[in-house]
């Protein structure tokens, strides 16, 4: 069973890879829409937000067990 957890720690740690890739890249897109003078969020920095959040609840559900 332990190789399993190590499968899981294995695989929590890609998602937390992931989830800051997709931090970042919002961010990244927020600061460029900033700098054009922009007033609105661009709805790809909502898409990436979004995506980050579904990987952070998959974390939490991979962490429970």
């Amino acid at each position: 069973m332990q190789n399993s957890a190590e499968n899981n720690d294995e695989i929590i740690q890609q998602l937390r890879n992931i989830s800051e890739t997709l931090g970042d890249r919002a961010l990244t897109v927020l600061k460029e829409a900033h700098a054009l003078g922009e007033s609105k969020r661009p709805e790809i920095e909502r898409t990436l937000t979004q995506a980050r959040r579904a990987i952070e609840k998959a974390i939490g559900l991979l962490t429970r067990q």
